[in-house]
């Protein structure tokens, strides 16, 4: 095992922007222990609340994801590539049932 495979524990978050006063304000929050790259966990989390609770056209949403002794990573909706499908078992794994079923399946 690498020093790269070792898992690490991390909590993101789903963040919506309140326009009115240009507040980020937290629509949900989970944590997890992975070996799979911060920015992947993000991605996915986004992904899946995204196909979970679709956003109104007027709402903007990021996730944050913060690892411990790391940089976060922040992603939004301009960083999701419509036609990637998360299939690292590991960043599945890490993804509460709710937005792990939400991400398309592969078969």
């Amino acid at each position: 095992m690498s020093c790269e495979d070792t898992p690490a524990r991390l909590t993101w978050e789903i963040q919506l922007l309140e326009p009115h006063c240009g507040v980020w304000i937290c629509k949900g929050y989970g944590r997890a222990t992975t070996a799979a790259a911060p920015a992947d966990i993000a991605r996915a989390v986004l992904a899946g609340y995204v196909a979970a609770s679709p956003p109104r056209s007027t709402e903007t949403i990021r996730v944050v994801a913060r690892p411990d002794g790391g940089a976060a990573v922040t992603v939004t909706a301009a960083d999701l590539d419509p036609d990637a499908v998360t299939t690292d078992p590991a960043v599945r794994q890490a993804l509460p049932l709710y937005l792990r079923d939400a991400l398309p399946s592969l078969h």
